[in-house]
């Protein structure tokens, strides 16, 4: 049918792929024309099938979806991808938008989001959901980590002592103390166990 929205569905975890295409299926105007699971696959099944819309996960083995995301759309600018991820964090968002994601949806909101989430994607509209939306509007303008205050808590997040960061850093003690009351400050953290939490959430790290 030439209305058809051509889909291409990438996750490394076959159920959830199965899930979606039997969501897709069940659509008169949708068909799911390949499935990848790795960053690297998604951009060879691009190439071949140059689908209408992108289901890419974020987290995979190989390359993760919104560095594929942006290998795609450095080669075909007119790419419209929708981000799937576990997590609602405000950081991870931004990556995805400022790449290029016209849709952001969480893998819990799936069965209730993804079809209008394709045809508005589709479209040439956006679909960024309202729990999504919500933490990026309250952490916008907001001070982010540096790549070394990230690499800090997530050590920090393992139970690592300041010491021991320092060593696995090849830091000084005095400095990993520095990049901790940094870390504070910026995400309005009380101690290490709520910066780590708040980290978490925000998608700065990953456990």
């Amino acid at each position: 049918m030439p209305n058809t929205i051509r889909i291409l569905a990438v996750d490394d975890h076959p159920l959830l792929r199965e899930g979606v295409a039997a969501v897709i299926d069940s659509q008169p105007d949708m068909a799911l024309v390949a499935q990848a699971s790795s960053g690297l696959e998604a951009i060879e099944r691009f190439r071949e099938h140059r689908p209408d819309v992108v289901l890419m996960d974020v987290r995979m083995p190989d390359m993760d979806g919104i560095a594929a995301m942006t290998r795609i759309r450095a080669e075909f600018p007119d790419a419209r991808v929708i981000v799937l991820t576990t997590y609602p964090g405000d950081v991870q968002a931004v990556r995805a938008i400022k790449a290029g994601a016209m849709g952001y949806l969480l893998k819990g909101m799936l069965r209730l989001e993804l079809v209008e989430a394709i045809r508005t994607v589709a479209a040439g509209g956006r679909r960024i959901p309202g729990e999504v939306a919500a933490a990026l509007a309250e952490h916008v303008g907001g001070e982010t980590l540096t790549p070394r205050e990230v690499e800090v808590l997530r050590l920090v997040a393992t139970g690592s002592s300041n010491k021991r960061v320092s060593v696995q850093l090849d830091l000084s003690e005095e400095t990993v103390k520095a990049h901790m009351r940094s870390i504070l400050a910026k995400l309005s953290a009380n101690d290490r166990t709520h910066a780590v939490t708040i980290a978490i959430k925000r998608g700065f790290i990953e456990l």
